[in-house]
């Protein structure tokens, strides 16, 4: 068996359409603000990709770099500006914030009718009670992406690998949600291996690049790699390295459908952070969730 790919750059395209179709029919147009704190290179990329997909979607984009040793009492006065701004209907503080700032304070400090990173106490109990919130956008779009190979998870199994609360957590409420039996497991569990195998849906989120194999995979499985780690490539040259996630390349031997990395979840959190926008716009101005 070879896994069926389950294309991240395809989907993403899709919903970015949805999204600037979306975005036409609002009376203002949707402004997406970032905030990013130091020179973190993969963060600068991440925050340009960013840019220039929300400019594309044609939102307006305000890009707020800082430098690394901008005091935390400015960082938390910026996203007070910004919750008053009506001209940003989205806010993001990107992460990782330099060493010594409080990021969990920072995080409080947005308004989350505008946190399109899901990230807040009040988004985070939304979406344990089952209300109407701001979800986070990788599992949002890991979700998505699950749904193209099983569109019904009524009554399927799901394990989560990995616990974090950008990631694991706020996944698992999600299966949940549409009915899935769900396990999460982490580096204490038990014969991890055995666990994943019980699996319909396995999805792997802790950032240890291989750790699943295909003796990790139940026979045509649905196999969601959150994992986006950077390694040695030797083959590629002295000094030059690849991006791989935490599931071994050997599993597409087993699993029926399966995320590559790049180009699966990756894509997808993007695009999900522009849907969420155009929904915090909408629902700023009392009108309906836009069909995204």
């Amino acid at each position: 068996m070879t896994a069926r790919v389950l294309d991240g750059k395809a989907l993403s395209a899709k919903l970015r359409a949805r999204v600037a179709e979306a975005a036409k029919g609002l009376p203002n147009t949707p402004g997406l603000a970032v905030v990013l704190v130091g020179e973190d290179p993969a963060s600068q990329v991440y925050v340009r990709n960013k840019h220039r997909q929300a400019e594309e979607a044609g939102f307006k984009s305000f890009v707020h770099r800082l430098p690394a040793d901008t005091p935390e009492d400015e960082v938390v006065a910026l996203v007070e500006r910004l919750n008053g701004d009506e001209a940003v209907d989205g806010i993001l503080v990107q992460m990782p914030l330099p060493g010594g700032m409080d990021a969990l304070r920072v995080i409080a400090a947005i308004d989350p009718d505008k946190d399109v990173d899901g990230l807040t106490e009040t988004n985070a109990g939304r979406l344990l009670l089952g209300r109407r919130g701001l979800v986070p956008c990788t599992p949002q779009g890991s979700m998505m992406l699950a749904a193209e190979a099983l569109p019904d998870l009524t009554g399927k199994t799901a394990v989560v690998v990995g616990r974090s609360i950008l990631v694991g957590k706020p996944l698992a409420l999600l299966l949940q949600a549409a009915n899935a039996t769900v396990t999460m497991a982490h580096s204490r569990t038990a014969d991890l291996q055995a666990v994943c195998r019980e699996a319909d849906v396995l999805c792997a989120a802790v950032g240890r690049p291989g750790l699943l194999t295909k003796d990790h995979v139940k026979l045509g499985a649905v196999v969601i790699d959150v994992g986006i780690n950077r390694v040695d490539a030797p083959e590629k040259g002295e000094g030059k390295t690849k991006l791989v996630g935490d599931v071994a390349p050997d599993a597409a031997e087993v699993a029926g459908a399966m995320t590559p990395v790049p180009g699966g979840v990756g894509p997808m959190t993007i695009a999900c952070l522009l849907r969420n926008t155009v929904l915090a716009a909408a629902r700023r101005r009392g009108l309906a969730d836009p069909d995204v």
